[in-house]
């Protein structure tokens, strides 16, 4: 059935390697373009490409022979990709699309301009222009290109933060009074079938910045789970998505429900959707690429999915061991990234934790939580 379709994903990590994983299924010849070397993907590929997808001769060469290509982060040469659109390549999500979720600012003006509430904020493009909307603090400023789990935002509550705050273009976004922060993930295909996955609860680590671990189906009311998707659902249809795209919302403490971010790829709040549904986010992006029919998103359990960070480099051996008494755990499903070493607090690995009901997947989940953070 898709004999011969060459697919090119421009990212190498571990998003990509996932895709891959599901593209076997299919039969799929998948191509990774990537500047590392060693990342993920390139073993699981006899066409890796080490290049980086923001340059626009090396994009150019690696789509030239391809039938489909997609992304599994932003940061790419879209210009290339409108190139190769011209020459018969399908490029999903369209490098609009691309071009409108890479910078954040940009994305928030077209929410607004969809009639999607999002976060109050304001453009700045240095630490003066920062000092002339203290009215705003205590608020978060958030690099507007190139911010990733957790990197490029930052709390300022006092003047005085100024000085650490990030150079170059930003968005100062006031501080949303939060109840829940969650997660949808839809999808659409060129024929404009839409599905939705179940809203999930994210849990983030406040240090860090980063994703801890998330719960589905969410805590939330049955009205503000639909919501939620109405949401995801609307988004989609106003940015054109052929393709997966996360939709992380802040349900305020007044019930309100306002978007945050916009990611259209395959996302870390989808990894559950691997044990937990009956298909997963990987296997969709691919149907919603190929013009395929969208898959059944629905939940075949409960689940907590949690992050495994790189630890500190004296604590790599307990890390593992760690890992051996969590194995022994009924219903754990370990993925290692296969990343070689980096600095502490990378990811490097998640755990799905899946069970009857919620509840007995978050004890399991919290005991699991203990032993990892024990290892940090």
């Amino acid at each position: 059935m898709l004999e011969g379709i060459k697919i090119g994903i421009l990212g190498g990590g571990q998003l990509g390697s996932m895709i891959i994983r599901h593209a076997i299924d299919l039969g799929l010849d998948v191509s990774i373009m990537d500047n590392d070397k060693d990342a993920p993907c390139s073993k699981y590929t006899k066409s890796f490409t080490a290049a980086n997808p923001m340059d626009y001769d090396a994009v150019l060469k690696f789509g030239e022979n391809l039938n489909v290509i997609t992304i599994e982060r932003e940061a790419v040469n879209t210009l290339a990709l409108r190139e190769l659109q011209k020459k018969g390549v399908k490029v999903f999500p369209s490098p609009d699309t691309i071009d409108i979720i890479k910078n954040k600012y940009v994305q928030k003006k077209f929410l607004i301009a969809n009639g999607i509430a999002v976060v109050p904020g304001v453009a700045v493009s240095s630490k003066e222009d920062i000092r002339n909307n203290l009215h705003k603090f205590p608020c978060c400023l958030k690099k507007c290109t190139d911010g990733y789990d957790g990197y490029g935002v930052m709390i300022l509550e006092r003047e005085e933060d100024i000085d650490k705050a990030f150079d170059g273009d930003c968005i100062l976004e006031d501080l949303a009074i939060i109840k829940h922060e969650i997660s949808v993930i839809v999808s659409r295909n060129e024929l404009g079938q839409i599905e939705c996955y179940d809203p999930i609860l994210m849990m983030f680590d406040k240090d860090k910045m980063l994703l801890d671990f998330q719960l589905c189906p969410a805590n939330i009311d049955r009205t503000v789970a639909i919501e939620a998707c109405n949401i995801a659902i609307q988004v989609a249809e106003a940015i054109s998505l052929v393709g997966i795209m996360a939709v992380e919302m802040f349900l305020t403490n007044d019930g309100k429900l306002l978007v945050n971010e916009l990611a259209p790829r395959p996302h870390n709040s989808g990894h559950h959707t691997i044990e937990a549904s009956v298909t997963s986010q990987y296997e969709q992006q691919l149907r919603a690429i190929l013009g395929l029919p969208l898959g059944d998103t629905s939940i075949t359990s409960p689940s907590v999915m949690i992050n495994i960070l790189e630890p500190a480099a004296h604590r790599k051996n307990s890390l593992e061991n760690a890992l051996k008494t969590i194995l022994c755990t009924h219903s754990v499903h370990l993925h290692w990234y296969g990343k070689k070493s980096g600095k502490e607090g990378r990811k490097m690995g998640h755990i799905t934790v899946t069970d009857r009901n919620i509840e007995e997947a978050l004890s399991k989940a919290t005991m699991i939580r203990h032993l990892l953070k024990e290892q940090n």
